[in-house]
């Protein structure tokens, strides 16, 4: 059970007259196996959080956690290597390689590490998930729900303890957007994974364990 803990968090772009705070002063603890959900208006800095807390975008003060390991202390290698074991990515733009099959881009994370898939677990998550008859397919070839799928599937094949989620049913119709949101709440469930998303939708926000609201980088 893997701890996400945000520190004073301070994201700053520009200087002097044009200096944005983008993240100012943020405390935050994740609960494990949880869904949590952040909200707020255009340019709040949910998205700087979330690429923060992710190990993706490297703050201007303050400290990141997982369990007791100060991520930002890492250099690149050490902390790619936890994006790559602790952490899934799902975002609205699928970022599938269109060049490999659905099989090939769901286990691409693991096979980065150099490691053998979980053939059982990887089959159940594409059974779960419904695209059992697109594994041989090229992205191309799927719908965006499919391929939303696909990112869901790839995100979830190396285990990871905390899944990202920035607007993932932001290009969904609403039965997608349904179908996409139980699978991701079975995950929380089934695979006792932490689920943290940012979402422009309330009706997926009420459905979170837990929802922050971020204005003008800080938590209200």
């Amino acid at each position: 059970m893997k701890k996400l803990k945000v520190n004073n968090l301070r994201k700053i772009y520009g200087k002097g007259e044009s200096e944005v705070r983008a993240l100012d002063g943020i405390d935050l603890e994740i609960e494990p196996h949880k869904f949590t959900a952040i909200v707020g208006a255009s340019g709040s800095g949910k998205s700087t959080l979330l690429h923060c807390m992710a190990g993706l975008d490297k703050p201007s003060s303050g400290k990141v956690f997982l369990d007791d390991l100060d991520l930002y202390s890492l250099n690149d290698d050490k902390l790619s290597k936890i994006r790559r074991e602790e952490f899934g990515f799902i975002f609205q733009s699928y970022n599938l390689i269109p060049v490999i099959n659905v099989y090939d881009n769901i286990v691409l994370p693991v096979s980065l590490d150099g490691k053998k898939e979980d053939k059982k677990y990887v089959n159940e998550l594409i059974k779960k998930l419904g695209i059992e008859s697109q594994v041989r397919k090229f992205p191309n070839e799927l719908s965006g729900g499919q391929q939303q799928r696909v990112a869901i599937a790839r995100a979830l094949a190396n285990k990871p303890s905390v899944i990202f989620a920035d607007e993932p049913t932001g290009n969904l119709d609403s039965k997608t957007t349904n179908e996409v949101m139980e699978i991701l709440q079975l995950c929380v469930k089934e695979f006792k994974q932490t689920l943290v998303m940012i979402t422009h939708n309330d009706e997926i926000a009420k459905t979170a364990d837990r929802i922050i609201t971020i204005r003008d980088g800080k938590i209200i």
